[in-house]
Order: C-alpha cells, then sequence, then structure tokens
C-alpha cells in the first residue's frame, strides 16, 4: 500500500519535467500531471500492474479509478515526447555515449474475444505449434556494456485484406490452380507497414533524436534478414555492421556452386572458441565461418554457422562489414540474449505484460510508455548508480522490486 509516491520515482518525474522544458520551450508537466506520474509509476510498480482499480485500493482510496482514467485519457500530456525525453534522461545521468542497436519483437497473449484491445490479431505460437489472439511489439533498445535501455517500440498489426488474401492464395496453390489465374496480391498499405519496415522507422528516430550516440551495430532478429532491411539500416547509422541470423536452407554461392547453409558448413570443419558474455562468464561454441554470396541478397555476406557443443543444429548468423573478425561479430551477436533477459524482466515485474487492459490505441500504446518510463526510473534508482560506480553488474527490476 502507498499514500505517498517513492522518492526515486518523483525525483526522476521532477527532473524529466526540467528535460522537457529544455528540449521543449513553452512545454512543462503541470503540477497535477506530474502527480498523477508519481502515483501511475509508483502504482505499477507495487501492484505490478497499469490498472486503475489497482492504484485505487493499493492508494488506500487517495487516488480514485475515475480520476486516474479520465487523467489517462483527456490530460493534455506530452504522449509523443515523454519517452524520448525521458531517454535523453537517462543517457545524459548514465554517461551513456555509445552502444549497440538491437531490433527485436515480442507478443502478449490477450483472451480469445478482445473487441476493445488494440492491434490483437492471430499469431503463431512457438511453444505450442498453434495459435493465439494477442497483441505484436517491435522494440528498440540500446545495450551497452553494463545496462539495456528500451528506446522505443511500435505495435504491429497485420494488413486485413493482404492476410485474407494470403489464405485465399494458399488455398488456390494446393488446389493446384496456377499462379496466373490466382487474385493477384495486393498493394502495400501503407497504414499496416510491416516490422522491417517499423523497425527502420525506430533506428530513424532514434538516430535523429540521439545523433550524437556511437552506434557500434545494429544487431537484429532473424525475421530482419532481408537484404533490404540489413541495407538500409546500415546506410542509417553510417554504414556501421548489421547482425541478423538466416534459415538453414538458405541458398549460398561458392566456387561456382549452390549449396544451403546446412550442406555448406557441414562440409567443413567447425573450431571450438571461447568468448567472454556480459557479466564475464566465458561460453564455449564450435564456430566456422566463410565469406559468401548469399543469392537472396544479392551480394557478398559474412556467415558465420555457431553451435554450443551439446546442440545439433547450428545456428546461422549474417553480417553486412566484411572486415570484421569472426570473434567479433559473435561477441556482438550474444548481446541478442540479453534482449530476451529484458523482455523477461520487463513483462514480470513492469506491469503491461500482467495486467493492462485499457481500451483503443491510446490506451495500448499510453500504458505501455508508463511501463517503459518505469524501467527509465528504475535504471536511474540510486542503487543502480552506486553500482555503476563501483563497477558492479547493475540490478535486475525483480531484484530492485523486492
Amino acid at each position: 500500500f502507498f499514500i505517498a509516491p517513492l522518492p526515486f520515482i518523483e525525483t526522476h518525474i521532477d527532473a524529466l519535467n526540467m528535460e522537457i522544458q529544455a528540449q521543449l520551450p513553452g512545454r512543462k508537466l503541470t503540477i497535477t500531471q506530474q502527480i498523477w506520474l508519481n502515483m501511475c509509476l509508483t502504482g505499477i510498480l507495487l501492484t505490478n500492474t497499469v490498472n486503475w482499480k489497482a492504484f485505487e485500493r493499493a492508494g488506500l482510496g487517495e487516488y480514485k479509478a475515475k480520476a486516474i482514467s479520465w487523467m489517462f485519457r483527456y490530460s493534455k500530456l506530452l504522449w509523443d515526447n515523454l519517452l524520448k525525453v525521458s531517454l535523453s534522461l537517462v543517457l545524459r545521468r548514465l554517461g551513456v555515449m555509445e552502444g549497440t542497436l538491437v531490433i527485436d519483437d515480442t507478443d502478449h497473449q490477450r483472451s480469445k474475444r478482445t473487441k476493445r484491445i488494440w492491434g490483437t490479431h492471430k499469431i503463431f505460437d512457438k511453444k505450442t505449434g498453434g495459435y493465439f489472439n494477442g497483441q505484436s511489439i517491435v522494440f528498440l533498445l540500446l545495450v551497452t556494456p553494463k545496462i539495456t535501455i528500451p528506446v522505443g517500440f511500435r505495435f504491429y498489426r497485420p494488413d486485413p485484406a493482404r492476410a485474407e488474401w494470403e489464405k485465399e492464395d494458399a488455398r488456390l496453390k494446393k488446389a493446384g490452380i496456377g499462379k496466373s489465374q490466382r487474385p493477384a496480391e495486393p498493394l502495400f498499405n501503407p497504414k499496416y507497414p510491416n516490422k522491417s519496415q517499423q523497425a527502420l522507422d525506430l533506428i530513424r528516430e532514434f538516430r535523429q533524436q540521439h545523433s550524437q550516440i556511437t552506434v557500434k551495430a545494429v544487431l537484429a532478429d532473424g525475421l530482419f534478414a532481408s537484404q533490404e532491411f540489413m541495407d538500409e539500416a546500415s546506410d542509417l547509422c553510417n554504414n556501421v555492421q548489421i547482425i541478423s541470423k538466416l534459415k538453414k536452407n538458405q541458398k549460398i554461392l561458392s566456387r561456382g556452386r549452390e549449396w544451403t547453409l546446412t550442406d555448406y558448413f557441414d562440409n567443413h570443419q567447425a573450431v571450438t572458441k571461447q568468448i567472454v558474455v556480459r557479466g564475464g562468464e566465458k561460453v564455449e561454441l564450435l564456430v566456422n565461418s566463410a565469406r559468401l554470396y548469399v543469392c537472396a541478397h544479392g551480394k557478398k555476406r559474412f556467415v558465420i554457422a555457431m553451435k554450443f557443443p551439446n546442440e545439433k543444429e547450428y545456428r546461422f548468423v549474417v553480417a553486412t562489414e566484411l572486415s570484421w573478425r569472426t570473434e567479433d561479430i559473435i561477441q556482438i551477436f550474444t548481446l541478442r540474449w540479453l534482449v530476451e533477459v529484458f523482455f523477461e524482466d520487463w513483462k514480470l515485474y513492469e506491469g503491461w505484460g500482467q495486467m493492462a487492459k485499457q481500451w483503443d490505441e491510446d490506451g495500448s500504446t499510453r500504458s505501455l510508455i508508463l511501463s517503459l518510463l518505469l524501467d527509465h526510473a528504475l535504471l536511474l534508482h540510486p542503487e543502480q548508480l552506486a553500482r555503476l560506480e563501483n563497477n558492479l553488474p547493475m540490478c535486475t527490476v525483480g531484484s530492485l522490486r523486492q
């Protein structure tokens, strides 16, 4: 229970207000807005929900659910700038000058019928092989040697017209109907950008707003391994290294012969390499690499086959910059695991992944902004700052919350 906001949250909101005034002259948070944000972030941390009734109960009736909801819906908060300004504050306070940008997507399951939850659609469940109704979010994170910072997000929504066309096209194809007799592919609808386009928008925004940050590399999930995405992401970040994953059946050319990645690397001997992941832990991997012409990309890429000694199949890492060493690419690729840690921490302890049922686009977007604002506030918690100064590992959200 609480009747006043936590001190470190008040400190963060005060600093956020000053940052807004510095970056956006003439704009600021009103006293009421500051009180409301303090209450919301404290409520999220203590109840592990983004739920107004839970806040009312935890606040012993000091804050009424209807009043909280009204502020959420109708107050003229700078919603479009809150997360951006908070990020600037975090970067400056922590002295971050460089890092690796990581793109990944995550899904959040909802109930089977969701008339008012925005962006819900049918999503493939990797665990069961079935499908569920849920929301899909594309995240951009900045990973440094010490911390992982959420930078921005986009809700992904599939184009209904394209989804219907794909379903019908698959049915007709299975029935043996030729391509010329099947309906033509629908034109791109800008209202429904795909995940690669959303990821590029996030990178572009970050580069425009934080040009002082040196981006060492961009790391993306295998979903973003297209030639178009990798080349454009490289251009946006001054031709830095772009790293992703390829499928095992990806076609490559070597000495005039076409191979799948699996066949090619099965015919070449792997070597054992030891790498150090963030935190100092040493990990052994079986590794093989080559600079190969990737057919789908129409150019040479640096391709690495890697697996743990107890694994049966390789995972295939692809990189745009051919001058890097194999060890350096693998070292960057290990940051991918830290993003999974962030997702798990965020979903378990920062409210949105536990209970956030606000209606419509504003409801989903604004409640997620509040959750990530709490993450920024926790990064500047006195305990975190003390550990950073003493070169100690940062605390997880779960341990700080406890």
